[in-house]
């Protein structure tokens, strides 16, 4: 991992800028913790949802908590028990597979902005998630983009594990999730966290194609194929956008 010098924080605004770091631009630790919480806190009591969920899809409490401490990545975690409950079909379980590499992705652009010692980087790579990556990212300076991981990180796992259990638990008594929407929570949050990083006309454009295809071969697909088929907005946009220049 290659050291980011102090004085810059690669992924500011503008390609290949960076965020000035010292005390002008630093953030007061209490908004970053605030910040942090908020999100650990409300995507965390989702865990109650995959813990139901997974109780439903015939996975007993002990696999549903096993999961949630091991695996610790909420949509693909959602998509197994799906791929288990449709019977193993395996495009759910290639879904769920892809859905966990994009956590890769998130690491390599982490590894930049944290620069971790080398002995708390396998720790942290376990809490490298959708969540944790964009309040990283959302923070001035990589002092605060530590915290702001941590402590998301951190708050979102205990909370996450807790609430499994609970949920898987308490399933025979809540009934179909889906009459109480708990489902809908954790992606909530995360359309929430990612809308106001789309700041180009092209990120908008891409996640508005993604929308369009998840969301228009939802009802002729079979599970799980629907988000393969709209991780294809990235290169379409890219390629339009290389044909107009």
């Amino acid at each position: 991992m290659r050291e980011v010098p102090d004085r810059e924080v690669p992924g500011g605004a503008g390609a290949g800028g960076g965020h000035p770091v010292g005390e002008a631009a630093g953030k007061p630790r209490a908004a970053v913790v605030r910040d942090a919480l908020g999100v650990g806190v409300a995507v965390g009591l989702s865990g109650f949802a995959f813990g139901v969920t997974a109780a439903g899809a015939g996975v007993s409490t002990l696999q549903a908590c096993a999961l949630s401490l091991l695996v610790f990545t909420g949509a693909s975690q959602f998509a197994l028990v799906g791929a288990l409950a449709a019977g193993g079909n395996p495009f759910t379980a290639a879904g769920a597979f892809f859905l966990g590499t994009r956590n890769a992705f998130y690491g390599l652009r982490l590894s930049q902005l944290l620069a971790l010692p080398p002995r708390v980087r396998p720790f942290a790579a376990h809490w490298v998630i959708d969540e944790t990556t964009a309040v990283a990212l959302a923070q001035p300076d990589r002092k605060s983009a530590r915290l702001g991981f941590t402590v998301t990180g951190l708050s979102l796992y205990v909370l996450w594990n807790l609430t499994t259990l609970l949920g898987a638990l308490g399933a025979e008594a809540i009934g179909d999730t889906r009459a109480w929407g708990l489902d809908a929570a954790g992606p909530a949050v995360f359309l929430a966290l990612l809308a106001p990083m789309l700041k180009t006309s092209t990120e908008r454009a891409v996640a508005a194609l993604a929308l369009v295809l998840g969301l228009g071969l939802l009802p002729v697909l079979p599970a799980g194929v629907p988000v393969l088929v709209a991780a294809l907005a990235a290169p379409v946009i890219l390629w339009l956008k290389g044909r107009r220049s």
